[in-house]
């Protein structure tokens, strides 16, 4: 039996939420996305099972002047310390450099036909992997990525910051085309951006993926980071309970919460990705092949190990009980 005959499975825990073909800005720029093959899409859940880490592409904020623009890259060049590498390893250093740099992409953008006041000025992104990431080869990469992904149609400068062995990169890409398009993605192009990224970081021997959250049985996003500073000072005494906070907690302690339909929906992808795993897990245990079964006991552990996906307000539900069972406090 050829164990990559077939791989429904492994596709339906892979596929991401957004259909990739509906990008914004990436297909322009790149090939349109093909289809993986079957030893690829293997190796890709191969790499899932393993808990490979997970890159991050994080579109952080967009600066809308010219001060604006000159205060973000004076902090990502920690005010001309650091030098900003654009297209063809381009390198602007000190104060002036940058200062220059925002006035240039102020002005160009000031005498674009039909802009709007409150169109942005630039993009700001940061691409990221766990602590303990080697620095060099990740600034490798996101150089890579950031030719590969805008090229010379969007001109950008990134920075590498690697304080407290965390390394990550700002990379700051200019709004207006060189074409007069406008820089204006879409989810799907986060998806195809996390894919390019974390091909970058293979190719330099760091192992990395860009998988849907739901591929690893994850629902909840990502706390912003504003919501997580303030909910960090409240947990430590030095600072009150957030409005936006409180209102969360009152919605996820609420008698209705447990009635939201959406929770069904999360229930029943949930089901059909792990039917599917087992069903290829299956199907593999009973290859010839040596390799095959050495997946399926992968697959079967990969799944036997899946948390069950829980929302914000369950999660908030469970520690309100745990408290309460502990004789804890006020819900924090």
């Amino acid at each position: 039996m050829n164990g990559l005959r077939s791989l429904r499975g492994f596709e339906e825990a892979l596929r991401p939420p957004v259909d990739v073909r509906r990008a914004r800005i990436t297909p322009a720029v790149l090939r349109g996305p093909r289809a993986a093959t079957a030893a690829e899409t293997a190796a890709r859940f191969v790499r899932v099972a393993r808990r490979t880490p997970e890159v991050m592409v994080k579109v952080t904020g967009r600066t809308r002047d010219g001060a604006h623009l000159g205060a973000h890259l004076a902090y990502i060049s920690r005010n001309g310390a650091l030098p900003l590498l654009g297209p063809d390893d381009e390198r602007l250093e000190g104060r002036a450099a940058v200062r220059a740099l925002a006035r240039d992409w102020a002005e160009e953008a000031a005498m674009e036909p039909r802009r709007r006041r409150d169109s942005p000025l630039s993009h700001s992104i940061v691409l990221s992997m766990p602590a303990g990431t080697d620095a060099v080869r990740l600034h490798d990469a996101a150089k890579a990525f950031a030719r590969e992904v805008f090229g010379d149609r969007f001109a950008y400068v990134l920075a590498l910051h690697d304080e407290g062995r965390h390394p990550h990169v700002h990379l700051t890409v200019r709004s207006l085309g060189a074409d007069g398009e406008r820089l204006n993605p879409r989810k799907a192009d986060l998806q195809l951006w996390r894919e390019r990224f974390a091909h970058a970081l293979r190719a330099r021997s760091i192992e990395a993926e860009a998988t849907p959250r739901r591929t690893r049985g994850v629902v909840r996003k990502a706390e912003r980071t504003p919501v997580r500073k303030m909910r960090e000072r409240c947990v430590s005494g030095t600072g009150p309970l957030p409005a936006v906070l409180a209102s969360t907690y009152r919605q996820a302690l609420g008698p209705a919460a447990a009635d939201e339909p959406w929770r069904a929906a999360i229930q029943a992808r949930e089901l059909a990705v792990r039917r599917a795993l087992v069903a290829e897990a299956l199907r593999l245990s009973r290859s010839e092949r040596e390799a095959d079964r050495a997946l399926a006991a992968l697959v079967e552990r990969f799944v036997r190990e899946r948390a069950a996906p829980e929302t914000r307000d369950q999660a908030l539900r469970r520690q309100a009980l745990e408290r309460d069972r502990g004789g804890g406090g006020r819900v924090r």
